[in-house]
């Protein structure tokens, strides 16, 4: 196995978490590589995570908030910067077109020309 022999590491692997622990060890990264996983171990894990809170939860910007920003924009080029700012501030772009009556995919395209 090449990671038994750390001369012939690839380069993509030499930052590894077991390479970096281990390198001067070859029975340590043998134990590490053919250890069998405890499922049940692995399945407290998986849950663990899935009870993580997602980061700016409550941070999401308000639908509402977006309504106001284009409700007395009646200037393409206004609405369109009003698109690209609005995205720069965390709007996404489905929420965006949902707003304005537009496809997503148009949006998309704005933001990529203005953006």
């Amino acid at each position: 196995h090449y990671f038994l022999d750390y001369e012939h590491i690839p380069e993509c692997l030499q930052n590894a978490w077991v390479i970096q622990n281990h390198k001067n060890n070859a029975e340590a990264i043998e134990a590490f590589l053919t250890a069998p996983v405890d499922g049940q171990q692995l399945q407290e894990l998986k849950t663990a995570s899935s009870l993580v809170e997602a980061p700016n939860l409550d941070n999401t910007p308000k639908e509402e908030d977006l309504v106001k920003m284009f409700k007395k924009i009646k200037d393409i080029k206004k609405r369109n910067s009003t698109i690209v700012k609005a995205y720069k501030e965390g709007y996404s772009q489905h929420r965006i077109a949902k707003v304005l009556g537009m496809a997503q995919s148009t949006i998309h395209g704005i933001i990529k020309r203005y953006g």
